[in-house]
């Protein structure tokens, strides 16, 4: 199960984060997704020690904890998707054709041309878009 979603900035700034599960996790979640900046930068800089190459933009497994898995995304403007899950055993498939969709999800919402580049994103039908992303998130594997 995906409890939570961040969009964050070239500038690690948060340009969307949502949580889905109880009022008390969204801080603790929070702190997941700013620490796995942290990881991302380390990849990114790093390159030969991780293992993706400069081409690839989803960056697999950042790392998991005791409850939960964190995966990341890197667009080729730099803006990072993070996604964490409580499901331990997710496949990469799973989480590749997530980022795909969220990613496409994400160039529809910025493509508004009401929309100023580097700032938070408050668009309902991005919201929206999102959450049904969430849902339908591992159906493809469960037939």
């Amino acid at each position: 199960m995906i409890v939570c979603v961040a969009v964050v900035g070239h500038q690690n700034n948060p340009l969307y984060i949502q949580s889905f599960t109880d009022a008390d996790d969204a801080l603790k979640l929070r702190h997941i997704v700013h620490c796995s900046l942290d990881v991302v930068d380390e990849r990114v800089n790093n390159p030969k020690k991780s293992g993706p190459t400069l081409n690839e933009t989803f960056l697999g497994l950042l790392y998991p904890t005791e409850n939960y898995k964190v995966y990341g995304y890197l667009t080729n403007t730099k803006v990072k998707f993070i996604l964490v899950t409580t499901d331990l055993d997710v496949k990469d498939a799973d989480v590749r054709n997530f980022f795909r969709r969220f990613h496409a999800a994400y160039v529809d919402a910025i493509s508004n041309p009401f929309h100023e580049p580097g700032k938070k994103i408050t668009s309902k039908t991005f919201a929206e878009r999102v959450s049904t992303i969430v849902k339908s998130f591992g159906m493809s594997s469960t037939r």
